[in-house]
């Protein structure tokens, strides 16, 4: 897989590892999302270079960027529950349905092709970036969260469909329960605990799901997670975590919304271009 990679390659991809850390666990901290809509490009354009598979490659970067923002989301629920403003009940609620969704996109992700899942995050995130930028409280669905069973259904479908985006679904559950009339500030926090049960059973799940393809993924790979890009990132976006929540804290919320808004639309407009 290294063939052909000079050294001057690898050390320009561990520096774009870096940043893209730096970025991802500011990120985290500031939108209660796990920041692999940064991660992801700079895998994927990694991964490219050193000569990855095609049919395997957006898999790999999203079962890796799932395994790098796992202890990011920690050090970024930890922050945010330290300053009181996660919204009670919510993640216990949403922990086990959402590890579900997680265990069936897993399954999923082991054979669909890579287009699909790209198609699946740009819709989601195009969605959430247009609520926050100009429905305001308009398409909200009440003031309060729903029963449980509704509630089961949207854990479910924050596991299934952010594993299978490799972001945690912390944008998803954010958009949730801004809908039910929320602050944005009590989003991202509760966002932020919500993504650790899905980051945890995530990594797990495309470790397993990408052992069937093990021989055609790069050295030092577990399944659809790589272990160098994990090393390498893993303890800078962490680190910054916190940086971030603090961030957030300090905004006014709809500053908070119109930056989290345009953050969404421009990653959207990535990944759509890439399908060209």
């Amino acid at each position: 897989m290294f063939l052909g990679v000079s050294l001057h390659e690898i050390l320009w991809l561990a520096l774009a590892l870096v940043v893209g850390g730096m970025i991802s666990g500011v990120l985290a901290g500031l939108f209660g999302v796990s920041g692999g809509s940064v991660i992801v490009p700079v895998l994927y354009e990694a991964f490219r270079v050193l000569g990855v598979p095609e049919d395997v490659r957006m898999q790999l970067c999203l079962g890796t960027s799932i395994a790098i923002v796992a202890p990011t989301t920690i050090r970024s629920y930890l922050t945010h529950r330290s300053k009181g403003a996660v919204i009670p009940g919510v993640i216990r609620r949403w922990a086990l349905p959402a590890v579900i969704g997680v265990a069936c996109s897993a399954v999923i992700a082991s054979f669909a092709p890579a287009a699909v899942l790209t198609v699946a995050f740009v819709l989601v995130a195009s969605f959430i970036a247009l609520k926050l930028l100009f429905a305001g409280d308009r398409w909200n669905l009440g003031n309060e969260l729903p029963g449980p069973l509704p509630m089961t259904l949207y854990g479910f479908g924050i596991g299934f469909f952010g594993s299978l985006m490799g972001v945690s679904g912390g944008a998803i559950s954010t958009i949730i329960l801004t809908v039910y009339g929320k602050p944005i500030h009590n989003a991202v926090a509760t966002s932020s605990g919500v993504a650790v049960p899905i980051t945890i059973a995530g990594a797990i799940g495309f470790m397993l799901a990408g052992l069937p393809h093990q021989a055609e993924l790069p050295p030092l790979s577990l399944g659809f997670v790589s272990l160098i890009g994990l090393a390498v990132t893993a303890p800078v976006a962490s680190y910054v975590a916190p940086y971030g929540a603090h961030l957030a804290h300090r905004l006014p919320r709809r500053t908070l919304e119109i930056a989290f808004g345009c953050f969404l639309l421009a990653v959207s407009l990535r990944f759509l271009v890439s399908l060209f």
